[in-house]
């Protein structure tokens, strides 16, 4: 069971959180945010009075979002293949939909969503897998998850292990 802040962690090149995941057999992974977008956000337009719309004119199909459901299942397919290519064909996504910055009252949710995957009855042989936090470097996000972690596999009786995190393998220059 190992525990993300987004995916970077797991898609990124030369991952920690991968190399401690192979050879496990199946797993499950919590990503607790969304991952941010990668680029600014486009500008918005504004509509000619010509081009606007009356709610009135449209009937209910018209307003229901149904895409929304299938670009949330092709981003879960698109993991789980990116999972398979990396060499994680049992590994299981969950991805909790926190929005970034995580607050500090974050933490109840992740306990709860972590201990929901970890169960009433831990199975013998199961580890957490969290990220590693070095003070003065960690976000928030990253604090709020460790703080959710360390609680778990204290409650639980749990082995906690740590994967260093994409900004602990990065040497500053100075």
């Amino acid at each position: 069971m190992a525990v993300s802040v987004c995916t970077v962690e797991l898609l990124r090149p030369g991952s920690d959180l991968v190399r401690l995941l192979e050879g496990g057999g199946p797993a499950d992974l919590l990503v607790a945010c969304d991952d941010a977008p990668a680029t600014a956000p486009a500008p918005l337009g504004v509509l000619g009075v010509a081009d606007a719309v009356l709610l009135d004119d449209l009937d209910d199909a018209d307003l229901e979002d149904d895409d929304e459901d299938d670009d949330e299942g092709d981003d879960r397919d698109a993991l789980r293949r990116r999972a398979a290519e990396l060499g994680l064909p049992d590994l299981a996504v969950h991805r909790l939909g926190l929005r970034t910055p995580l607050p500090p009252t974050a933490e109840a949710d992740l306990v709860a969503a972590i201990s929901e995957l970890v169960g009433f009855d831990p199975e013998p042989g199961l580890y957490l897998l969290g990220p590693a936090v070095e003070p003065g470097r960690a976000g928030v996000e990253r604090a709020v998850v460790d703080r959710a972690v360390q609680r778990v596999a204290q409650v639980y009786g749990i082995p906690l292990l740590r994967y260093r995190c994409h900004e602990l393998t990065v040497v500053d220059a100075g």
